[in-house]
């Protein structure tokens, strides 16, 4: 099992240490753990967001992680990312900092559009910035700079979005292009947990899935664990059996970026 899904509490949405992360992935049976925080953004306002690390606790973060990799070299292997948006305005700052900070990965986790700063979030959005939604999202794939598309249903978090036809051909065109840039789309774990909460399912949506299965799009399993019992075996087990239902392939290593030749 592996996972890259994974954040912690400098974000302010997440709970427990490093380290308890670690204790637990290597318990639960995980030969991969990846460390996805959200990601930090140089804002030239000074803006400080309250979901996500500060440029400022990078270091840290990345000081812990690397510690981490070294103590438990012999049982599993750990990895140093983040899981950031497309925020056209800041992208040439992400890629020199990964490029910097040398990386192992990131993912696309859409959020927010333009930035978190000034729009709006994707989770909640209205039907008038659901173009928005699927533009940023394929023009942020075309980067080159992220290694898988986190929740790619993210915009079925708003209950009062109900499927119609714009939404099945934005689906459609984010499957079609990750199937051509052979980028893997997540199954996203923490989405399906939620579903059992609300009472309606957001992500993972079948009928997204039956699209990806039409593409044949390669699809990754991703915890997206805010806290360390979100690293349970069994519903990575569930995950994996509830993808083997669609024609698509299940892939569980994610390509390294060179960021320096992008």
């Amino acid at each position: 099992m592996k996972n890259y899904h994974t954040h912690t509490a400098r974000c302010h949405h997440a709970m427990g240490t490093d380290e308890d992360y670690v204790q637990i992935a290597i318990q639960e049976g995980y030969t991969t753990l990846g460390f996805s925080d959200h990601a930090c953004w140089h804002y030239p306002s000074g803006f400080h967001p309250h979901i996500r690390m500060l440029e400022t606790e990078f270091d840290g973060y990345q000081k812990s992680i690397l510690d981490l990799k070294q103590k438990y070299q012999d049982q599993i292997e750990i990895l140093c990312g983040m899981e950031a948006e497309y925020f056209p305005e800041y992208m040439s700052w992400l890629k020199n900092f990964c490029k910097e900070k040398q990386l192992d990965y990131l993912i696309f986790g859409n959020h927010y559009y333009q930035s978190d700063e000034t729009g709006i979030y994707y989770g909640n959005c209205s039907m008038d910035h659901v173009e928005d939604y699927f533009t940023s999202t394929l023009e942020g794939l075309q980067t080159g700079m992220y290694s898988c598309l986190a929740h790619p249903e993210l915009i079925l978090l708003n209950p009062y979005l109900k499927w119609n036809d714009r939404l099945e051909e934005g689906f459609h065109k984010i499957c079609k292009l990750s199937k051509e840039l052979e980028i893997p789309l997540e199954y996203n774990v923490l989405g399906f947990k939620k579903a059992r909460q609300m009472g309606f399912v957001a992500y993972p949506n079948p009928r997204f899935w039956q699209i990806a299965s039409q593409y044949k799009n390669k699809a990754i399993i991703g915890m997206d664990a805010h806290q360390p019992f979100g690293l349970e075996r069994e519903l990575f087990l569930q995950a994996c059996e509830d993808l083997s239902k669609y024609n698509v392939e299940i892939v569980d290593t994610l390509k390294k970026v060179d960021f320096a030749s992008i």
